[in-house]
């Protein structure tokens, strides 16, 4: 039957399935149930087929939602002995998630990279086309390893087709796939495909029939079948379509009917079970000739091993057309057939049950804790909530409930833990319940949309829960409290509150934890002790990533931003050998924060990037909304102004839904750098003066010392020197409280712009700020020009100098070219300088060539940046010429000329 009124997206998905080597991705197809996916699939198949692709299909079924990597155990079965070759963890981590293997839980980023890296293999032999239907009822694991695999095909000789129905929610709505929706088929297309199907009708029941079917084609060719002259109730669609295929279900002989009954309860599709159960409940054999009148009936397609329906409504419509008890016996017989797979026989069973079942709630709450061994996260979250609905004792309904919302926590499922926590609250909890059940849910965007009362509850919570001998949980809820002082202002009582719980607490001064909630509360108040304890762990960096990472943002918040770039440098491997894509951006985002401060602009590019990346992939907005904002500030030292507005505006809308704090600080620094680059200097000051004041949204407690000397070099070009002056004051009294370098740094610098006799640029160049060194070529810049505004052109030119050198090795060609002006004014020529070999880069190539001349091999690499090896070496074969070399041999030279 020819495939009516679809030719324009047949043509689509026939140029993408026609050059997969030309690395063409993939396409989502979405539209209503009987709209035509599988059609159109099976079209595009067909064109593959002819190609030459190879293809490797799976199916989203509803009842197996709950299953963990069912579907990608359907996807890689045929290819499954390529894993042998996989690298050590990646091996491993699949296997363990497929149930073929036993090992420690599985990272799913390390099964997504096992999945990536073992498609490009099979594609390297052979072009493939990955077909994924009905994606939103796949198990979320499995369909959160298809979208890791879906934003990293671009180079590969892949293509996905994904199908989805319409308002369902998906991963893979989100992985950059194209889009492709179908909509319902224009009226004259309709009449000629219900012709087509149903030559014979009368005028008034054709004309009723393509108004009920509204274009909708499964409707076109369905209905026909169950139309009657006679009125017929007005149903929607869906619901229609289920009525008849439940009537052709019930016309069927009774042993027909019980066996087709099994098979849509049955989630696997086995041909054997489903003929094993149904004998269980016939009480005699039946063979796969039995289901014949089902297949006349269009109802099935019957192959060797396996039974499946033609259309997902047809297998929900069959039990929906039998009473409670008859699907009832069918599960319990299912249960017993399965009964050496004890997942599969505990749902089964916990279908069938009428009431409390607390034997059948135990079995659940096993398959919970085999599926999180397995990495299925929101398989034991179901599992766990399914358990809790059967338990007959409140107490342990209410601890299943709250388990299963520590799970969907950490798998990131904000609202399934809301709605776990509120219902675990609706019965009595005993007062650890209610403890745990207050601080659960602040792991989300580190509490910021909540109201900023929720800070000094949870400092009490900490209290009381350290007070019945749980230091280590306590000390988890006032770190998540702590958080809060970052992204939001609690006020100087709260923060108040939440120090002396700290100091309460029975853990030891350098423990890691205690140091960052002391940094975090009271960054000025506690900056000294907090920096000799950052200074005596500084020595065991790389021994613990996560330590690694709290440490760092300790350094940031009390001004040590040279200690925050080596923490949170020494973080990032670790957590990415560990594949904590969660935290990694944290460590980045921290990392890539600091090394701008300090002018490395080169090594903060790709940091900042992958950032961005990681954070959006993981659901963490305002860390991308950090990274993004980061991005922006990098832009407008690079003089990319365009760039540096477009993207502080996308890290203000992130910051903004909440107030993020850091986010709307950044953003307001890289539009100040942009304005003073660009000349606008009153737009400069009004920029970078709201980092100061309280009552603005961007002003963030802590981030704030860091940007004096920013704001002191706009406010004396902007004529603003007596409101500089008021803010330097206000930084002198706080210097004398803390000893945060970037304050003392800032402050020197602010000084000798004020400074009429110009002596205290000696001053400040002589206190040697060494490990900044774009903030003495600030200082060397400013020098100049005041030099030359005294008529000593001369003496100016030397400062001059160093400084243009400075901002053209750190790649901050706004201050560069300051400094030729400058240079130009002083009399002395300066040519222009070239473009840098590593801003010929993206942020992406720079991060593979970095690692490439730092001789780590394609392999290597794609497991650190969690790509294929294949993907790799593409990327590899276009940077060579973007940097004139043609061997892996030459990239360390090439860089360390570009950066010298």
């Amino acid at each position: 039957m020819p495939l009516f009124g679809r030719e324009a997206e047949l043509k689509d998905l026939g140029e993408l399935v026609d050059g997969p080597a030309a690395n063409c991705g993939g396409v989502l197809i979405q539209g209503e149930p009987g709209i035509g996916k599988s059609a159109v699939v099976a079209e595009a198949v067909a064109a593959a087929t002819v190609g030459g692709l190879r293809l490797l299909r799976t199916t989203g079924v509803e009842a197996e939602r709950n299953f963990a990597y069912a579907a990608l155990h359907q996807l890689l079965h045929p290819v499954r002995a390529g894993a042998d070759t996989l690298p050590a963890p990646q091996r491993s981590a699949l296997w363990t998630a497929l149930g073929l293997a036993e090992a420690a839980e599985p990272n799913p980023y390390f099964v997504g990279l096992a999945a990536l890296t073992l498609l490009s293999e099979e594609a390297a032999a052979k072009p493939l086309l990955i077909v994924a239907e009905d994606v939103h009822w796949m198990d979320r694991e499995s369909a959160d390893v298809l979208a890791f695999v879906a934003r990293r095909i671009d180079t590969e000789p892949i293509v996905l087709i994904a199908t989805v129905r319409d308002g369902e929610p998906s991963p893979l709505r989100d992985a950059g796939l194209s889009s492709m929706d179908l909509e319902r088929l224009p009226g004259d297309v309709a009449a000629e495909l219900l012709d087509s199907v149903a030559p014979r009708l009368t005028s008034p029941v054709r004309s009723r029939l393509l108004a009920e079917a509204a274009g909708n084609p499964l409707a076109l060719t369905e209905l026909p079948s169950a139309v009657t002259e006679g009125p017929d109730p007005v149903l929607p669609l869906t619901e229609r379509l289920e009525r008849t295929f439940g009537a052709r279900f019930t016309a069927l002989p009774e042993p027909v009917r019980t066996t087709l009954l099994v098979a849509a309860l049955n989630e696997t599709g086995s041909l054997t079970e489903t003929l094993a159960a149904a004998a269980a409940l016939l009480g005699e054999d039946v063979e796969p000739s039995a289901l014949a009148p089902a297949v006349e009936a269009r109802l099935i397609d019957l192959e060797p091993r396996t039974v499946s329906f033609r259309h997902p409504l047809m297998r929900s419509a069959i039990p929906a057309s039998v009473s409670f008890e008859e699907r009832r016996r069918a599960h319990l017989s299912l249960a017993e057939t399965v009964r050496e797979q004890p997942d599969r026989r505990a749902w089964h069973q916990a279908a069938a049950a009428t009431g409390a079942d607390e034997d059948v709630a135990a079995e659940l709450e096993n398959a919970a804790d085999r599926a999180r061994h397995r990495g299925g996260v929101t398989a034991a979250v179901a599992a766990l909530e399914q358990a809790a609905r059967l338990s007959a004792d409140p107490e342990r309904r209410a601890d299943r409930l709250l388990r299963a919302a520590e799970l969907a926590v950490e798998s990131g499922g904000r609202e399934t833990a809301e709605r776990l926590v509120r219902d675990a609250r609706a019965g009595a909890l005993t007062p650890r319940q209610r403890s745990t059940a207050s601080w659960l849910l602040s792991g989300f965007e580190d509490g910021v949309r909540e109201d900023l009362s929720r800070v000094a509850e949870l400092a009490r919570l900490a209290e009381s829960v350290a007070e019945e001998g749980h230091p280590d949980p306590a000390m988890r809820v006032l770190w998540g409290a702590a958080m809060r002082c970052f992204w939001a202002e609690p006020g100087s009582d709260t923060r108040r509150t939440l120090l002396a719980v700290a100091d309460g607490l029975p853990v030891e001064n350098s423990d890691p934890r205690l140091v960052a909630v002391a940094a975090y509360v009271a960054p000025f108040e506690r900056a000294e002790s907090v920096l000799g304890e950052l200074r005596g762990l500084a020595a065991t960096t790389g021994a613990d990533p996560e330590v690694d990472r709290f440490l760092g943002s300790a350094s940031l918040q009390v001004g040590a931003v040279e200690l925050a770039a080596r923490f949170s440098a020494a973080a990032a491997p670790g957590l990415r050998a560990q594949g904590r894509l969660g935290l990694l951006p944290r460590a980045l985002a921290v990392q890539a924060w600091s090394r701008v401060r300090l002018g490395d602009l080169a090594a903060a590019v790709p940091v900042a990037a992958e950032a961005a990346k990681f954070a959006k992939e993981t659901g963490q907005p305002f860390m991308y909304g950090l990274a993004t904002a980061v991005q922006a500030e990098i832009a407008a030292l690079r003089g990319e102004h365009k760039q540096a507005k477009a993207l502080a505006d996308e890290a203000e809308r992130t910051g903004l839904a909440a107030g993020a704090r850091p986010v709307l600080a950044t953003v307001q620094l890289a539009r100040g750098i942009t304005a003073s680059s660009e000349g606008r200097f009153d737009d400069a000051f009004a920029d970078l003066r709201r980092l100061f004041d309280p009552a603005d949204p961007a002003f963030q407690l802590a981030l704030r010392v860091y940007f004096v000397a920013d704001l002191a070099e706009v406010a004396i070009r902007a004529g603003q020197v007596e409101a500089l002056r008021e803010i330097v004051e206000e930084m002198e009294r706080l210097a004398l409280s803390t000893p945060a370098p970037a304050l003392h740094l800032g402050l020197r610098y602010a000084r000798a712009v004020l400074d009429p006799s110009g002596e205290l640029f000696e001053t400040a160049l002589g206190a040697g700020p060494d490990g900044w060194p774009a903030e003495r070529g600030r200082l060397h810049l400013a020098y100049g020009e005041w030099l030359r505004r005294q008529r000593r052109a001369v003496d100016s030119r030397a400062h001059l100098r160093i400084a243009r050198e400075t901002f053209d090795a750190l790649g901050m060609t706004a201050w560069a070219e300051r400094a030729r002006r400058e240079l130009r004014s002083a009399g002395e020529s300066s040519p222009h300088r070239g473009p840098d070999a590593r801003e010929k880069l993206t942020p992406h190539e720079l991060s593979i060539v970095q690692l490439a001349a730092e001789g780590l091999t394609n392999r290597e690499i794609g497991q650190r940046l969690y790509l294929s090896h294949r993907t790799v070496g593409t990327h590899l074969h276009r940077i060579f010429p973007k940097l004139g070399v043609s061997a892996r041999a030459e990239l360390a030279g090439a860089l360390k000329q570009s950066g010298s």
